[in-house]
């Protein structure tokens, strides 16, 4: 065996500097068939072990002094050679001559006898890293094909040097590691899943479902999330962001970033106003901390989204045809970021469409452009169909997401049914323009009647709406400006009543003196209905509402 052809691949030693002559090689790795040489220590003693040429050692003597475990096998049935007073100490005294096999049950629990096998047939070292035995302890392992001399020097097979490590403080550690991790990651996933809806709101007229992926188990929690906030008056906000860290931190930034659209959609704003009151709130969570964030308003009377993107990607929107659209208006800036460059667009929602929001993990894949990864999910846009859980679950698998994917996942699906039949029945629209003076008052209370009539609600409900419409009509009469409508729209849950006017001052529910003759009409409406609000509208202006929850 010629120990300076392998002896520097073993790892953990370091080769002395050895004079390089013609009669480099040593002899074999039998104790019995070791010679002395010019300079070696006389029978009996030790060689001196601080100088000296590499050559003047034989290879039993170098193999015995280190401190790894170290076995020789030779021959096609891999018979023991040796093995140095380390790898007897680790594993046991191991019978000469016997296969590998049989004396040497360590190799199997450590897997390397077919390892052991490829390296004498194909020459080629190989090394295995950290396996563990029954004792506890694990090894890293370094399989090397070595030349052994047979008995009394006849020439011998072709054998395999076995080196193994001990890595045990290092593998300990980094179970340790891999354990705090874990633990990282299931509070982080934990408290992910906590700040996300745990039930979706249901919109009369839309029907939603959304759905949360994390990242495999080698990957950080992001801080995706989704909500849905019911606005009042049928409308509906619809909310996907994205923080961009991983952890604890990023899913606590987006429990806050969650919390803050929920009460500033309450101020019924359009979608580019309340991304730039966000764009402020990230920066004072966390000036190191950026997000991006789609919002999109739907109201059942116009027909679309509006929406408003802070770095998202573009809403998708599948028509009933199957034809696939894209929210064409370029983002704004980041949410953090500093940027006040937020508009408000539109996409058509109409009846038998469904729109789609997602965060990038669903089509973002490395080597790959992220357009690239909307186009595909675009194609598998085009043929999903059915109930809106059910698109959520065949888009995530036609875009390969599994449960090891390298990065988190949200989707909201939003699906406008077009209704026929008994359900189109459940769902009514009337209007009125209210033209002229005083006279607009009474005309308004007999509209409101008939419609409700018409609808065949119970006389209460009917009283009851009759006399909303006809305090919020006088309310808008008395403080208002021309153009002024009165709308009327029933959904199979709810009874909605509207007024919109020219005037951007919205009315505010206050207490009235026992004296005054004026100044309960809100207070009036807020007392008999489900709810009531107003908001400022798109082209100056603005609307009042309020809500009837119909009997079950």
């Amino acid at each position: 065996m010629n120990f300076t052809r392998w002896s520097a691949r073993l790892p953990g030693t370091q080769r002395r500097t050895a004079v390089r002559d013609d009669q480099g090689s040593v002899p074999a790795a039998r104790a019995e068939s070791a010679r002395p040489v010019p300079g070696s220590a006389p029978p009996g003693e030790e060689p001196d072990p601080s100088g000296g040429p590499l050559e003047a050692l034989s290879a039993s003597e170098i193999l015995g002094r280190l401190p790894a475990p170290v076995a020789l096998l030779h021959g096609p049935d891999l018979r023991v050679t040796y093995v140095n007073d380390a790898y007897a100490a680790a594993f046991g005294e191991r019978a000469r001559g016997a296969p590998a096999a049989e004396a040497m049950p360590e190799l199997t629990e450590l897997g390397l006898l077919p390892l052991v096998g490829q390296v004498l047939r194909s020459g080629t070292p190989r090394t295995v890293k950290s396996r563990k035995v029954r004792s506890g302890h694990s090894y890293t392992v370094t399989c090397t094909p070595a030349g052994v001399r047979g008995p009394e020097g006849t020439d011998g097979d072709a054998g395999v040097l076995v080196y193994a490590t001990d890595v045990t403080d290092h593998a300990e550690a980094a179970e340790r590691l891999r354990a705090s991790e874990r633990r990282h990651r299931d509070t982080a996933v934990t408290l992910q899943r906590s700040l996300l809806p745990q039930d979706l709101e249901q919109p009369d007229d839309l029907r939603i479902a959304a759905t949360y992926q994390p990242g495999g188990t080698d990957t950080a929690v992001g801080g995706d999330w989704y909500d849905v906030i019911t606005l009042g008056a049928g409308r509906t906000a619809l909310v996907i962001g994205d923080v961009m860290g991983r952890g604890v931190r990023a899913a606590a930034v987006m429990g806050q970033l969650r919390t803050a659209v929920r009460a500033y959609a309450r101020l019924d704003l359009p979608p580019h106003e309340v991304l730039q009151l966000l764009d402020v709130l990230a920066a004072e969570i966390d000036p190191n901390q950026i997000a991006t964030c789609a919002y999109a308003v739907h109201d059942p009377n116009e027909g679309h989204l509006v929406h408003a993107s802070a770095g998202h990607l573009p809403i998708l929107v599948r028509d009933e045809d199957g034809t696939v659209h894209r929210a064409e208006e370029p983002p704004g800036p980041p949410l953090g970021t500093g940027g006040w460059d937020h508009t408000s667009g539109t996409i058509a929602l109409p009846p038998g469409s469904t729109a789609v929001l997602y965060t990038d993990g669903l089509v973002e894949r490395r080597g790959e452009d992220i357009d690239e990864g909307v186009a595909a999910l675009e194609r598998a846009l085009s043929g999903a169909v059915g109930a809106p859980q059910v698109v959520c679950d065949r888009l995530i698998r036609s875009l390969g997401v599994t449960a090891e994917h390298d990065d988190d996942v949200a989707v909201l699906v939003v699906q406008h049914p077009s209704r026929t039949g008994t359900s189109a029945e459940l769902f009514h629209n009337a209007s009125l323009d209210l033209l002229g003076g005083v006279e607009a008052a009474p005309r308004a209370r007999a509209f409101a009647t008939g419609v409700l009539t018409s609808w065949r609600f119970p006389v209460e409900l009917r009283d009851l709406g009759v006399l909303a419409a006809s305090e919020l009509v006088a309310n808008s009469l008395q403080h208002g400006t021309p153009p002024m409508r009165l709308g009327l729209r029933r959904t199979d849950r709810r009874l909605i009543i509207e007024v919109t006017d020219g005037d951007e001052h919205l009315p505010r529910r206050q207490q009235a003196e026992p004296a005054d003759e004026a100044g309960r009409g809100i207070s009036i409406v807020a007392t008999i209905a489900s709810s009531w609000g107003s908001r400022r509208t798109p082209g100056g202006g603005k609307a009042v509402w309020c809500e009837f929850v119909l009997p079950g």
